[in-house]
C-alpha cells in the first residue's frame, strides 16, 4: 500500500477545499490547541493522502514545498470524471487539462488544488493483480 503525503502552506484550507471539490472525506483530522489542522487523513475510497503544514527548512533534508516546480503529481481513479470534473469547477478548481478521452481507453482531466499541485482524475486502473505488494 502507498499513501501519499502532501505538505500545504495553509494545511486547514487545503482539507476544506479538497473536501469540498474534490470529494475526499475526512478521515482523521488532528487539530492544534488553536484548532488548526497539524495533520489530517483524508480518504477517498481505499486511499488515503495525509495533509500537513509546511516544516522548518532542511527537515529532513527538504526545504519549502514547492508545487509549481514539483515533479509529482497525484492520480486518482473516479468512475464519473465528467461528474467529478463539474463538482471541482463549482468550487472553483483550476481546470489545467478538460476532459478527454484517451487512447489507452481512459477518460481523465486534471486540475490544480489551491496551492498549485496538480491532482488528475480519471478511469484509467493500472493492472495490479500480478504485482506482489
Amino acid at each position: 500500500m502507498i499513501i501519499a503525503a502532501m505538505r500545504y502552506q495553509d494545511p486547514d484550507a487545503a482539507v476544506a477545499w479538497l473536501t469540498e471539490a474534490f470529494g475526499l472525506t475526512e478521515h482523521t483530522v488532528y487539530r492544534d490547541d488553536d484548532g488548526h489542522v497539524g495533520h489530517a487523513e483524508l480518504s477517498y475510497g481505499e486511499s488515503t493522502v495525509m495533509i500537513s503544514g509546511p516544516r522548518d527548512g532542511g527537515w529532513m533534508g527538504g526545504r519549502a514545498a514547492d508545487p509549481l516546480a514539483s515533479p509529482i503529481s497525484m492520480y486518482v481513479v473516479v468512475d464519473d470524471p465528467r461528474a467529478h470534473l463539474d463538482r471541482a469547477k463549482v468550487a472553483g478548481a483550476e481546470i489545467v487539462r478538460d476532459l478527454e478521452h484517451m487512447d489507452y481507453g481512459s477518460d481523465e482531466y486534471s486540475a490544480r488544488d489551491p496551492e498549485g499541485n496538480l491532482w488528475s482524475f480519471g478511469t484509467y486502473r493500472p493492472a495490479t493483480a500480478d504485482v506482489a505488494g
